[in-house]
């Protein structure tokens, strides 16, 4: 992977990513593909709307269908018909969904399977293998996404621990032609957030990206972190927000100096008919909606809003 720096506005900015699979502008917003599908969405219709990069879950895959039925059909591009770039999530935010359900350590993550209920020891060497295995383009670090809120202590502990995690990553990681990211974690501390920042950059990545964030926290609190930490960020390698997806949080970010999104939020509203237009967001469940002809906006380059009706739009997944 190599990122060129095409222009700036301040802290925004436009770049470019450049993979053996093709090249992602940025800001880059990455529909999420957990189980290798994005939902209600072909392949194809992520191309027509303008997706370049995707992302899928370790955690999930992993588990099932697992990453030995992957490899077997020549990885995940193939298995997910996507000829694009792919990052991959290490797994750390579905670690922390487990909560009591899983035990964290110096050698990793122990749970059992949401599947079948095997014992499942996930390490940062282990995250790294199944993500080399599934052929991700962008490989994450784990690391574990500090609670909100959590004390200075806790914060610190988390923080440190993901950095020995990291380093390990790395290590695993070697000379493989991926791009391996680093993950910035202490919650809503400035001084933990730096800590682990410099921490990231001695190891060393290919990109680095702001953990822990949109997990229960104030927007002013997410803000106030972008701002603390994105300046101090390398301005030659991509800076990526995850688990971020609304449309004013994306625009809010990327004027702090962010390059790259991923959220489920956009396919989870389709399918439950929220449609997000320059308009305002409209509910298309509400019976005013019922028998209203009008395209949602005839104006937007989105083929959704300009095909489907209010009363379409009640029944679908657009």
């Amino acid at each position: 992977m190599q990122f060129q720096l095409i222009a700036s506005n301040g802290l925004a900015r436009c770049g470019r990513l450049h993979f053996a699979r093709g090249t992602v502008d940025t800001p880059a917003f990455m529909p999420v593909g957990t189980y290798g599908t994005v939902k209600a969405m072909t392949p194809e219709e992520l191309r027509d709307i303008g997706t370049q990069m995707i992302l899928a879950n370790t955690f999930h895959l992993m588990l099932r269908p697992g990453t030995e039925v992957i490899s077997a059909q020549g990885g995940l591009h193939r298995f997910m018909h996507w000829e694009g770039p792919i990052l991959t999530d290490s797994g750390g935010f579905q670690v922390f969904s487990l909560c009591a359900m899983r035990k964290i350590a110096e050698q990793g993550v122990s749970f059992r399977s949401p599947v079948d209920g095997s014992p499942v020891l996930l390490g940062p060497e282990w995250a790294v293998e199944v993500q080399h295995a599934l052929g991700a383009d962008v490989v994450m670090v784990l690391d574990e996404c500090t609670p909100y809120p959590a004390t200075e202590a806790q914060a610190r502990r988390s923080m440190e621990l993901s950095l020995r995690w990291a380093e390990r990553a790395k290590a695993a990681h070697g000379d493989h032609g991926s791009a391996l990211f680093g993950i910035v974690q202490g919650s809503m501390y400035p001084h933990l957030r730096h800590a682990s920042l410099e921490g990231l950059l001695r190891i060393g990545f290919d990109g680095y990206a702001l953990g822990g964030l949109s997990v229960g926290e104030p927007k002013e609190e997410m803000f106030r972190v972008l701002e603390t930490v994105a300046p101090g960020m390398p301005g030659d390698r991509p800076r990526y927000l995850m688990g971020v997806g609304s449309p004013a949080d994306i625009v809010e970010a990327v004027c702090r100096g962010i390059d790259m999104f991923d959220c489920v939020l956009p396919t989870r509203n389709g399918r439950h008919g929220l449609a997000v237009t320059r308009f305002g967001p409209i509910n298309l469940r509400n019976a005013r909606h019922a028998d209203d002809p009008r395209p949602l906006d005839p104006e937007s380059r989105c083929a959704a809003a300009q095909r489907l009706s209010g009363s379409s739009g009640r029944g679908s997944s657009a």
